[in-house]
């Protein structure tokens, strides 16, 4: 891995966490890349991978220059690679998963925002249960922030499948909207403070290991962690001469 590819955008890393949700600890760096690109690979559509959103939102650019971005992403601390066996596949980090957890709530009411607004009835709600708990209740929590009763028909429905937790931050929510309730947009602020540190990233630096050997530091650089990554490595846990005297006793023995 490793990219020359400058700082991205906000739609940029967006767009990227959003396709890779749709294939996350199942898919790889190329599988990915070619959603964004918008392929039309047995593949790609078998798996019905160009229904995500974001599908094709590089379809004028070459798959190496999506590749590199992707790259960029796990470099700078929003991706990751997680070996399922000897397949490396994308997982997000904690990073990745704050805005990406906050950019599917976001799509969750605009989804609501635009049923409502075109008069559909109300559809199962089924599709919003087992998900990521943490993202449902803050999608909640954006529910009621907008203050807007027209949402209470699609909060009761789904309150009636949801599990117990839900369902009281549910009910609250409704109490909230339908007593209007002043809207406290505190919670929001903080977290776009939030969101906003996480967009920044995090650029790739050495690390400084303490060896389990002889308790000296060595440097684990940039480039080695790469190497490491690809292979499906754990971190060294020894410093170089360590581990060349372990390597020598082993071959006398």
């Amino acid at each position: 891995m490793g990219s020359n590819t400058e700082y991205l955008s906000k739609n940029d890393i967006s767009a990227i966490l959003r396709a890779a949700d749709e294939i996350i600890a199942e898919g790889g760096r190329t599988l990915l890349a070619k959603i964004l690109k918008g392929s039309r690979e047995k593949k790609v559509l078998a798996l019905e991978l160009d229904a995500c959103p974001v599908y094709g939102y590089y379809k004028s650019e070459k798959l190496e220059k999506i590749m590199e971005k992707i790259d960029w992403m796990i470099d700078y601390d929003f991706l990751d690679i997680q070996y399922s066996g000897k397949l490396p596949m994308i997982v997000f980090t904690d990073r990745g998963w704050e805005i990406e957890r906050d950019f599917r709530a976001d799509e969750f009411l605009a989804e609501w925002s635009r049923w409502q607004k075109e008069g559909r009835p109300i559809p199962d709600m089924n599709y919003l249960k087992d998900r990521d708990r943490k993202m449902i209740l803050l999608f909640i929590r954006k529910v009621r922030e907008t203050g807007d009763k027209r949402y209470i028909p699609y909060l009761e429905a789904w309150n009636k499948i949801e599990y117990k937790k839900v369902q009281a931050e549910i009910k609250e929510t409704i109490n909230a909207l339908d007593s209007d309730e002043p809207i406290d947009l505190n919670g929001a602020l903080k977290r776009n403070a939030s969101l906003q540190e996480a967009l920044k990233g995090s650029a790739p630096q050495d690390l400084f290991i303490k060896c389990w050997e002889c308790g000296n530091r060595f440097t684990f650089t940039v480039g080695e962690q790469k190497i490491y990554k690809q292979k499906g490595f754990s971190d060294p846990k020894r410093c170089e001469e360590c581990r060349l005297e372990q390597k020598l006793i082993g071959e006398y023995l």
